[in-house]
């Protein structure tokens, strides 16, 4: 089994899903990619893991629970609170930016139409979150990412 921590996606979409995966493995990740594919099922997936993914990669626009929903409970949760989450969405609403920021997330990212922007936004994502950012250390009081 790897160390690697894994990334989560949570897209509703069938193409973007297949576009953000494509961009993540041309970034050649190690990284395991789970996949939600509504607001429920991500919540469900994430506090059942042993093993807290990198980056939560979460669209707004979702069934069941909405993105803003799920962030709302990411944040309120003290194993979630502080795991990076970066709203990745087609959503130019100038509320739903607002929104996700006041609710914690760490990145707003607008899905760009055009196929090689979207690949290369996601691989830069992945990337950056997988193998650049440092997390927070375990010590740090209600960090436990592991």
């Amino acid at each position: 089994m790897s160390s690697l921590r894994p990334i989560l996606l949570v897209e509703d979409n069938p193409d973007d899903e297949r576009l953000t995966l494509r961009a993540l493995r041309r970034g050649n990740l190690g990284n395991e990619i789970l996949i939600a594919r509504n607001g429920e099922e991500a919540l469900n997936l994430l506090f059942g893991l042993e093993l807290l993914p990198c980056v939560v990669l979460l669209d707004l626009k979702l069934p069941k629970i909405d993105g803003l929903d799920v962030l709302r409970r990411i944040r309120a949760h003290e194993r979630t609170r502080l795991l990076p989450v970066v709203i990745l969405t087609s959503s130019s609403e100038d509320r739903d930016m607002i929104e996700s920021y006041s609710l914690g997330a760490n990145s707003y990212v607008r899905k760009p139409v055009e196929f090689e922007q979207f690949t290369e936004a996601v691989r830069q994502l992945g990337l950056y979150w997988a193998l650049i950012n440092e997390p927070p250390p375990e010590s740090f009081p209600g960090s436990s990412l592991a």
